[in-house]
């Protein structure tokens, strides 16, 4: 069985420290890839493909305006993980 693409799997998208970067950068406020790529010193085109992955991922959405996309979290899949994890929390057996 093929394995998700990090594109499609929540985990693998979030394994990334970049676009772990970029949720909390999301998580304070919306922002453009521009932006974005400023507060890492990448390409803009660098943190456009992580953003894709984070699209395809369903963790962020834009809204355009005038060309220029305005990138914010969607926090649905991060909070369904969160939840998913703390059943094995510090109080459960393995």
């Amino acid at each position: 069985m093929a394995r998700p693409t990090a594109s499609h799997d929540v985990f693998r998208a979030v394994a990334d420290p970049t676009r772990r970067g970029i949720i909390d950068l999301l998580a304070e406020s919306p922002r453009t890839a521009g932006e974005l790529a400023a507060s890492f010193n990448s390409c803009q085109s660098t943190v456009s493909e992580h953003l894709r992955i984070l699209r395809e991922a369903r963790l962020v959405s834009y809204t355009e305006d005038r060309g220029r996309r305005t990138y914010r979290l969607t926090p649905a899949p991060l909070r369904q993980l969160a939840t998913w994890s703390q059943r094995w929390g510090k109080d459960s057996e393995p």
